[in-house]
């Protein structure tokens, strides 16, 4: 293995692991948001535990694993604050389509509600463009320190 090789694997893991603490820093304003809306023992439903604070450990590593896979992409882009405010934007819709549209309901039984935007929905918008933005934010700040 080429020391090339090495080095693009220490900076993977690098972004990976960055990536998931941004995901945690990401994910405190949306977890507020969906604290306030009574969503969190919804959230811990999905390890069949319907508890507030089985749901903010769920989202906490929801959270983590989403930043962990921005970072293993994000890196592979310039840097740059322009790129992380259009990523961070992009990641959260795409992050709402999968997780909120599609994911949650189907892992709750609720296939009827896949695919269906109600206010629910629009200010689940919201809360994951939120996630994105502090996400992708923090991941080019915590990223550009650790150099």
């Amino acid at each position: 293995m080429s020391t090339s090789t090495l080095s693009t694997q220490k900076m993977d893991t690098r972004a990976i692991w960055t990536g998931a603490l941004a995901g945690l820093i990401g994910g405190i304003p949306f977890g507020i948001m969906m604290g306030m809306m009574g969503m969190m023992p919804m959230i811990g439903m999905l390890v069949r535990v319907e508890s507030a604070f089985v749901g903010v450990l769920v989202h906490a590593a929801i959270s983590a694993i989403t930043g962990a896979i921005y970072g293993f992409f994000a890196v592979r882009f310039p840097l740059t604050w322009r790129n992380a405010v259009l990523g961070g934007l992009t990641y959260g819709v795409i992050w709402w389509v999968l997780g909120a549209l599609v994911l949650m309901p189907a892992l709750l039984g609720m296939f009827q509600m896949i695919f269906v935007i109600e206010q629910m929905q629009w200010m689940s918008l919201l809360g994951h463009i939120i996630f994105g933005e502090v996400l992708a934010l923090s991941f080019v700040w915590l990223y550009g320190r650790a150099k």
